[in-house]
């Protein structure tokens, strides 16, 4: 796919997060010739607003946590408090390190980056600075912003999104956090080590509602245990400002007060007023439709990420990202299995899974041929090193392989990488078992759990 004209690339990729970079660094290294557009900076939500900069706020969290409670440890030390300018120091210091890192690979992979404002004007071109960049295939990659409810008004201020709790420049006293999905519950844990009175409002039953049922009540369980409140099972109904912050009615007429409201309530793609439907390409409330092989109707145009419905995490995006350019490129590619991906939560505890829930398992092969075993984290030794609690959860068809890994605790996001392979080459819980794990380790958790389930427990019970 050589060019033919140094004015008409291989691809033309609009938008340059998670998986628009992802793209162009992998079709540029299979010797596609890349544009890639990006209106604001290289590495999207997930470097910039998203996965990176949270997770620095909470392992600041975890600090002062771990600051809190040394002399259980033996180890006598004082927390003064938290320096709100200092964890932002940190935490742009760690989005500045990989910033300049990623501009450097889109460099050295000879991509043509183009920093502007792009708008799709036919199926094999964008619009961006005034001039028009054409491609033989075009990529829609312009991800997500967060989301609100009708009548209710982000301010920046009393009333917040997640992009600006991250730049917030001060702990909060008390925050009301609407949403207890992932978003919500971890700023909610981080907000919670800083010192601030945090009260979640889930209108579903569960925290992590996606997530198996038993690993939404040991988060529960661990928050209540934190101080951390919540509500479950009842809507959001309206908000009004109080003389010191605001005030959150829900249907059923309670209402709570709080410094600050951080809207949770999960993120809407980008993509009104960038000529989508004007050239024919498929939508459903604003995301693009695609086939396996992230196809849109129109065939010169694909989209991956946020931007598309399928799971909003950082690593989908790369691999849709992947898949596109090797597509292009002429490879053979295989679809995602999206019950395949690692799912992390980073709150403390952090809850893992990959697979399917045991719900959901019941469902497919009828609750007589699903088989669950729960593992405890108090039998695992470096756990108890790290005073940490949780549990570890199985789930199988009878006689067959593993199709749910769910873990709760401290570092289990660690431990999910051995579960997605057990997972995706449908692993038996006696292949598991006979694999020796290193002791003390959490890991050891994921194979004493597989001995157990194979009829061969060690440390743990029959």
């Amino acid at each position: 796919m050589a060019n033919d004209a140094s004015t008409v690339f291989d691809l033309v990729i609009l938008g340059g997060g998670s998986g628009g970079y992802a793209a162009a660094l992998r079709g540029a290294q299979l010797g596609l010739d890349v544009a890639l557009i990006e209106k604001d900076k290289v590495g999207g939500t997930c470097l910039h607003r998203g996965c990176i900069p949270t997770k620095a706020l909470l392992h600041a969290g975890e600090i002062a946590d771990q600051a809190r409670e040394s002399e259980q440890f033996g180890v006598k030390a004082s927390f003064e408090g938290i320096d709100i300018a200092g964890v932002h120091k940190y935490k742009d210091g760690v989005i500045s390190g990989l910033y300049k890192g990623l501009q450097g690979l889109v460099a050295s992979r000879k991509v043509t980056y183009i920093e502007g404002e792009g708008k799709l004007s036919s199926p094999t071109s964008v619009d961006v600075n005034g001039q028009r960049v054409q491609g033989r295939h075009i990529l829609l990659a312009t991800g997500s912003v967060p989301k609100s409810l009708p009548g209710l008004e982000i301010d920046g201020n009393r009333i917040i999104s997640s992009d600006h709790a991250l730049v917030l420049d001060r702990v909060p006293k008390s925050a009301i956090v609407l949403g207890g999905g992932v978003i919500g519950v971890e700023f909610a844990s981080a907000w919670k080590s800083f010192g601030t009175d945090v009260t979640v409002i889930e209108g579903l039953k569960h925290l992590v509602p996606v997530e198996d049922e038993n690993s939404s009540k040991l988060l529960e369980r661990a928050f209540r245990k934190r101080g951390i409140k919540f509500n479950l099972g009842t809507f959001f109904e309206k908000t009004e400002y109080t003389q010191d912050g605001v005030k959150v009615t829900l249907a059923d007429g309670k209402e709570f007060e709080a410094e600050v409201l951080l809207v949770a309530v999960g993120r809407g793609p980008v993509s009104a007023g960038l000529g989508y439907e004007e050239q024919g390409v498929a939508m459903d409330r604003g995301y693009v439709l695609v086939d396996e092989y992230m196809r849109t109707n129109v065939p010169t145009i694909s989209a991956v990420g946020d931007l598309v419905p399928t799971l909003q995490l950082a690593h989908v995006g790369f691999a849709e990202g992947i898949l596109v350019a090797e597509r292009l490129a002429g490879l053979k590619t295989v679809p995602i299995d999206y019950d395949g991906v690692p799912r992390v939560t980073y709150c403390h505890p952090e809850v893992a899974s990959v697979g399917i829930t045991e719900a959901k398992a019941k469902e497919i092969y009828g609750a007589d041929k699903v088989v669950a075993l729960k593992y405890n984290l108090a039998g695992n030794g470096k756990s108890k090193i790290l005073n940490t609690t949780g549990e570890i959860k199985l789930v199988q068809v009878k006689d067959g392989a593993v199709v749910g890994v769910h873990m709760v605790g401290d570092r289990m996001g660690e431990q999910v990488g051995e579960a997605q392979l057990i997972y995706n080459w449908e692993a038996l819980p006696a292949e598991v078992a006979q694999l020796v794990h290193a002791h003390p380790t959490q890991n050891e958790a994921l194979g004493e759990a597989h001995l157990a389930l194979a009829g061969k427990p060690l440390h743990s019970h029959d």
